[in-house]
């Protein structure tokens, strides 16, 4: 029995052995791998945060009349480039009968007043001339005189007023019958003019549309609407997560995709100090002014566009990418892997700055020669006799 159970330890051992040695036999016939290198290299870093919005006119001025009627005639379309009192449109006036008997009712005593301030007048013209002639051969005394020329002066301003009176009632009378009155035609309440230059952005009413004049009571309505498109600005939205990192001043870079995502250059001049809920976040409102483009490109209003805002920026500064970097378990500071020879590298602890996501900008500890470890590309090499670290 014990040797049997020799025989049997002494195969075991035997068969272990071989196998050991025909697995270092494979293993040595493997391929090892090696880890591949990258160099720095120079990048611009840009470290930004994105809004949605659009490109609407920094300015927008809606031209409404001031009296209420029907289009007559209208001489713009969008499109076109209007100056400050160039005509817009005419407007035909639609009487209301009930302040056209009025205004008629008042013309006709305002003709009564006329005539008994004008009997008044003669008859006061008559006393002071028989006043003044018995004044000026020494009858009556200067007092009496005095009290003749004072009534005579009081009843020719009553005239005078009166007359003044019966011409404003029948200029009212013509202004509310045709919304003009002779004298006042360059001042016509039927011409709608341009307060402003700029250009035609929208006519929302069409020849023969009523419509309704601007006062206390009521917004009036839009005939034009009017805005230089050489201003224009970016209006959009942050999410309360990102307002935090943005102030006014910051440079924007306008993206327009209808123009091939063009780029334009802004400012942010904007930030609203009160969010509003939408879908569950808090937005907050932002503006930006549009640089001039060197080509004048004409941007359209209301054109969907993405604005990049530029947190902070690094031009060519040398840089590695981010998947590069490691961090010490007991320090946790950032170091990297520089080959020293063929597939032997050492630590080097690195000092960075800024990062994008992808790149980050390197201050110290690496130069553009040195070759960094890729970490997590891994290929064999064929024919190589040791291993990296």
């Amino acid at each position: 029995m014990k040797r049997r159970g020799t025989i049997i330890l002494l195969v075991t051992i035997v068969i272990a052995s071989v196998l050991g040695i025909y697995y270092l036999y494979v293993k040595d016939q493997e391929d090892p791998v090696t880890y591949e290198t990258e160099l720095a290299s120079e990048q611009t870093i840009i470290k930004e945060t994105v809004a949605t919005g659009s490109i609407v006119p920094k300015e927008e001025i809606s031209i409404k009349p001031n009296i209420s009627g029907v289009i007559e005639k209208i001489y713009v379309e969008a499109g076109d480039y209007v100056k400050a009192g160039d005509l817009i449109a005419d407007i035909k006036v639609v009487p209301n009968v009930s302040s056209l008997t009025s205004a008629k009712n008042n013309i006709a005593s305002q003709r009564t007043a006329v005539e008994t301030a004008k009997l008044a007048y003669e008859n006061q013209t008559a006393i002071y001339n028989r006043q003044k002639e018995l004044f000026d051969k020494g009858v009556i005394a200067a007092n009496e005189f005095d009290l003749a020329q004072n009534a005579y002066n009081n009843a020719l301003q009553n005239y005078r007023q009166q007359q003044v009176a019966l011409q404003g009632a029948t200029q009212n009378y013509d202004i509310i019958r045709t919304g003009t009155t002779a004298g006042l035609g360059q001042y016509a309440n039927t011409n709608v003019r341009a307060t402003v230059s700029g250009m035609v952005l929208d006519v929302p009413v069409k020849e023969g549309n009523q419509v309704i004049e601007a006062n206390n009571f009521n917004e009036g309505t839009p005939i034009a609407l009017l805005a230089d498109v050489d201003k224009m600005i970016f209006e959009g939205k942050v999410d309360e997560s990102e307002v935090g990192k943005i102030k006014e001043g910051l440079p924007l870079e306008i993206t327009v995709g209808a123009y091939d995502n063009k780029r334009f250059d802004a400012v942010l001049d904007y930030i609203a100090p009160k969010g509003v809920a939408e879908n569950g976040a808090i937005q907050f409102a932002i503006k930006g002014t549009l640089k001039q483009n060197d080509d004048n490109s004409f941007v359209r209003a209301g054109l969907s566009a993405n604005a990049s805002i530029i947190l902070d920026k690094a031009t060519q500064v040398l840089a590695i990418k981010e998947a590069l970097v490691q961090y010490d378990q007991d320090t946790q500071k950032p170091y990297v892997e520089v080959e020293t020879g063929d597939q032997q590298f050492e630590k080097r602890e690195v000092e960075l700055g800024l990062s994008n996501g992808i790149y980050v900008e390197v201050k110290s500890g690496v130069s553009k020669t040195d070759k960094i470890k890729v970490w997590n590309a891994l290929k064999p090499v064929a024919g190589a006799g040791n291993y990296g670290r």
